[in-house]
């Protein structure tokens, strides 16, 4: 028998200071649990700079990892220095979601990457990242984010491939998508599959080799609530989680 209650979705947080006090938090904007909320989950937060054990008590508790978006991830996470042109880091956020997702990636857990997101998954699965893609990556499109733009500006066309997970979710091969990133997918991890780019080539969509749940997209479905079919996503992810959960139950 199913188990009826929602499956647990863990959020690592970010950073965030307060500038009346200099407070540090651990937080993460309300879109994200939201929508795992309106697909059928239950979303807690992943705390940062918590012990190991401590963090492991937390992820034993979750069905599924959701990635969210933030800054730039250290490059030292995939064997580069610095450059110029890289923005600003969260170690802290670095350590918490490579310690998390390299667990979630060992027992199978689902995983679900938002732009960010998609950068850490890849990361922590052995791939390598683009610092910046205007130094980086000679095109005429702009990925990043205009102050006043609205969130759900579409950008650019996104390109799938149909016979991936993603565009079956969709129910589309092509959709316009927002764009907020300066980095971006370069070397792609073993057991991971480009399968979205813009059309510039820069890889926007990749989905584990396998059955498994390892999806990563680099535009915010999160802030495109205008278009229906972006909860498909989101209610994937949870379905797997809740399978996951009743596997791992013996249900």
């Amino acid at each position: 028998m199913t188990n009826p209650l929602r499956p647990v979705i863990g959020i690592p947080a970010r950073s965030v200071v307060d500038s009346s006090n200099g407070f540090r938090y651990s937080g993460i904007p309300l879109t994200y649990s939201s929508n795992v909320e309106r697909a059928g989950g239950a979303p807690i937060l992943i705390p940062l700079n918590l012990a190991e054990e401590t963090l492991k008590a937390i992820y034993a508790r979750i069905d599924g990892l959701l990635l969210a978006g933030g800054v730039d991830v250290h490059p030292k996470e995939f064997g580069e220095d610095i450059m110029p042109y890289c923005g600003e880091i969260d170690t802290s956020r670095d350590e918490t979601e490579l310690r998390v997702t390299r667990w979630a990636l060992a027992d199978g857990r689902p995983i679900f990457g938002i732009c960010r997101g998609v950068q850490m998954l890849n990361v922590a699965a052995g791939g390598s990242l683009y610092q910046d893609i205007p130094a980086q990556i000679e095109t005429s499109l702009d990925h990043s984010y205009k102050p006043g733009d609205p969130y759900n500006l579409r950008a650019h066309p996104l390109v799938l491939e149909p016979d991936s997970r993603v565009a079956q979710w969709l129910g589309a091969s092509q959709l316009d998508v927002n764009s907020l990133h300066h980095q971006a997918v370069k070397n792609i991890a073993p057991g991971l599959r480009v399968i979205g780019r813009a059309p510039d080539g820069v890889i926007e969509a990749i989905e584990s080799n396998n059955a498994l749940f390892r999806v990563g997209v680099q535009f915010h479905p999160e802030l495109l609530e205008d278009d229906t079919r972006m909860l498909n996503l989101f209610k994937a992810f949870v379905e797997s989680a809740r399978e996951y959960r009743d596997q791992r139950n013996g249900h």
